[in-house]
């Protein structure tokens, strides 16, 4: 059963972002970001397309790709930077997490729990999309675990 990007329930948002990037092949990015991660396309043109990001607004630009290097330390793994990516509760996580398995994505930090039984506890997982362009996706328990210290 094929889950969208508006089943992923994602938490209250104060406000919604608009992130636009590069990719070379707006085919492969329908398959990755409308196939794989499920998103819902909105617009497009022969050069751009517009896609639902878990009730965000991505736009796939024709071009080449923005410079990452591992350079943002999470734990004890080197993350690429710059990078993007969304919170979801916990139960949408895994749902997210487990959906990127069997799809056989490649993990750049593959899922986990980092700062468990502290404040802020956190699942994540850091995966690129087929042109290197490095997403994060965290997963909290409650909304009020994401800005706490």
């Amino acid at each position: 059963m094929s889950t969208s990007t508006a089943d992923m329930a994602t938490l209250p948002a104060r406000s919604l972002f608009h992130l636009a990037f590069h990719v070379t092949d707006l085919d492969e990015a329908r398959r990755f970001y409308g196939g794989v991660l499920g998103c819902t396309e909105g617009r497009s043109t022969d050069t751009w397309v517009d896609f639902d990001f878990f009730s965000h607004q991505i736009s796939l630009h024709l071009g080449e790709p923005f410079k990452t290097t591992r350079t943002g330390k999470v734990g004890d793994h080197m993350v690429p930077m710059p990078h993007f990516g969304l919170v979801l509760l916990l139960p949408q996580w895994q749902a997210l997490a487990q959906r990127l398995e069997a799809a056989g994505i490649e993990f750049v930090v593959k899922p986990q729990v980092r700062f468990q039984g502290q404040p802020g506890e956190q699942w994540t997982m850091f995966f690129c999309d087929p042109f290197g362009n490095p997403i994060e996706v965290k997963g909290f328990p409650t909304i009020e675990g994401i800005f706490a210290t």
